[in-house]
């Protein structure tokens, strides 16, 4: 069976920097990077004591602001979506290659709880 720890949480937010700003002051979260992602977007990634927050404005007006998904990262991306497909879980992205040694998919859990898988860094 593939191991699953907690890697991050993603939140959609209008302003990313503003709410960057809350969790730095009031959490002491720590800045690991700030860019633009296209289109004026802007994403701020935060340290909070060991947990990454992820926060970016959505690439378009359907997507609901607040939590996008969080992360779980796995030792074995190919394992693990062939075992939780036959448990039934249902997919919503493939297995993708965002650069060399770092692949996603994405599935849903109950509720509509999106829930992203990785392998690599």
């Amino acid at each position: 069976m593939p191991a699953y720890v907690f890697d991050h949480m993603h939140l959609y937010r209008p302003d990313p920097v503003k709410t960057a700003d809350f969790y730095q002051k009031i959490f002491g979260a720590k800045i690991i990077s700030k860019g633009e992602i296209g289109n004026g977007r802007v994403v701020v990634n935060l340290d909070l004591n060991g947990i990454t927050l992820l926060i970016n404005t959505p690439a378009n007006d359907s997507v609901k602001m607040g939590l996008a998904h969080f992360g779980l990262r796995t030792d074995n991306l190919d394992d693990a979506v062939k075992e939780l497909k036959a448990k039934g879980v249902p997919f919503t992205q493939e297995i993708t290659d965002i650069r060399p040694g770092f692949r996603i998919s994405f599935f849903t859990a109950p509720e509509g709880m999106t829930v992203e898988l990785q392998e690599g860094g």
